[in-house]
């Protein structure tokens, strides 16, 4: 398996790299929000564009990413606009939503951008070619914020993503029992031994899932989403405890 390299970070190689996402809702909140990583350290930036109040006028989002590129230099940016019916902020016409994807894609601001995988095989496909015609990489997402799908279930997900031609597949899922942490993992793992080409991530969400954000280089997932201040999704660690224990156990493996 590759590692999926964005500037000078190779996820999918060594220690699980570290995303810290970006959920102001103004221009200001957005950008101290970058500043305050920059400091802090993070090997990749979500900015999850959703939150953002002027998301609909895009020479706003536009102008923010240009922003964004200026404060964080190197450091690569994963543009995502979550939808409500995976447990973002707000809805999204699906035209729209390609539309938006496709034009921050060609803005040149951007490393990688989130496409939800089951948004429609037509649509994930049009924002993977074009996003791969400007050299920019794609995760294809899956979140269920009710439950934990059975191992062969998520298996089949991750399949289907690279399938659909995304480089990085992603999931997460919500345990309603330490019995549900450990299908994630099984899955995680099953997937990177028998089925994955490229990385994956993977990640069971809340308290109970803790324990997935952190063991990511044992059963196999690339990256880890660590906080900042708010988190944008239950269960995040802040990112400066969560770095001390990844280095704990890669020194261990």
């Amino acid at each position: 398996m590759k590692p999926v390299v964005v500037r000078n970070v190779a996820i999918g190689e060594g220690i699980p790299k570290i995303c810290v996402p970006i959920v102001g809702k103004t221009i200001d909140e957005i950008l101290n929000q970058a500043k305050h990583i920059c400091e802090i350290g993070a090997d990749v930036v979500e900015w999850r564009v959703d939150w953002f109040e002027e998301v609909k006028n895009y020479e706003s989002v536009e102008n923010v990413a240009k922003q964004l590129r200026d404060i964080l230099g190197e450091t690569p940016i994963l543009f995502t606009f979550r939808t409500a019916k995976e447990g973002g902020e707000r809805t999204i016409e699906l035209d729209e939503y390609v539309e938006l994807n496709e034009k921050i894609a060609k803005s040149g601001y951007v490393d990688l951008v989130d496409v939800e995988a089951f948004t429609g095989d037509t649509y994930v496909e049009k924002v993977v070619k074009t996003s791969h015609e400007c050299g920019v990489k794609v995760i294809a997402s899956n979140h269920d914020f009710r439950k934990t799908p059975p191992k062969e279930e998520l298996i089949t997900r991750m399949r289907k993503m690279q399938e659909l031609g995304a480089d990085i597949p992603k999931i997460a899922v919500m345990p309603q029992s330490t019995e549900d942490l450990l299908t994630l993992l099984s899955a995680t793992e099953e997937m990177r031994r028998c089925y994955a080409d490229r990385p994956v991530i993977t990640m069971s969400m809340a308290g109970t899932g803790v324990l997935s954000r952190m063991c990511g280089e044992v059963f196999g997932s690339a990256l880890t989403f660590g906080a900042a201040g708010k988190v944008s999704a239950p269960g995040q660690i802040d990112v400066e405890e969560l770095r001390m224990v990844l280095e704990i156990i890669h020194k261990s493996l």
